[in-house]
């Protein structure tokens, strides 16, 4: 995680949980000319509508303008992490199982690298997933997995 990034979630996460929310991410990247500060939030049982993200947003800003951690100008968004959402906690596998998720880990598995299945659940640190079209399991230590996100099926 980015120093940029560590800050910004130190800031942010009681901005959020004060609002009966939860920060799913923080992204700092460049796009073009432009860097832009992306923070995702959502509510576990309802996710979240534009006048969270806007509250979260200002709240945001404010604290961000007195600290000051980012040299440069940027763009901030606040916004919910959509369909796709991003799997970055132990226990999002959890909170999803039986849900398709895409997995893609840091050191081959079976010859592979990238999985799309099923989330079966966990036993331990170790995430199992149903492959898709496929009555195989495979367990996918946390610690191995690079990225990983909800998918949908099309």
């Amino acid at each position: 995680m980015s120093k940029t990034v560590a800050t910004v979630t130190k800031l942010a996460e009681p901005i959020v949980e004060e609002e009966g929310l939860e920060l799913v991410d923080v992204e700092y990247v460049k796009e073009g000319a432009d860097y832009y500060l992306r923070v995702f939030i959502d509510r576990k049982d309802t996710g979240v509508g534009l006048e969270e993200c806007e509250i979260v947003s200002n709240r945001l800003s404010e604290k961000l303008d007195e600290v000051d951690p980012i040299p440069g100008s940027y763009i901030l968004e606040v916004s919910s992490p959509g369909i796709e959402r991003p799997l970055k906690k132990l226990e999002d596998f959890d909170r999803f199982q039986g849900r398709l998720a895409y997995v893609k880990t840091f050191v081959a598995i079976d010859g592979l690298k990238e999985f799309t299945g099923i989330i079966q659940g966990r036993e331990d640190e170790k995430i199992q997933l149903l492959l898709k079209d496929s009555d195989t399991i495979i367990e996918i230590p946390y610690s191995g997995i690079a990225k990983a996100r909800l998918a949908v099926e099309f």
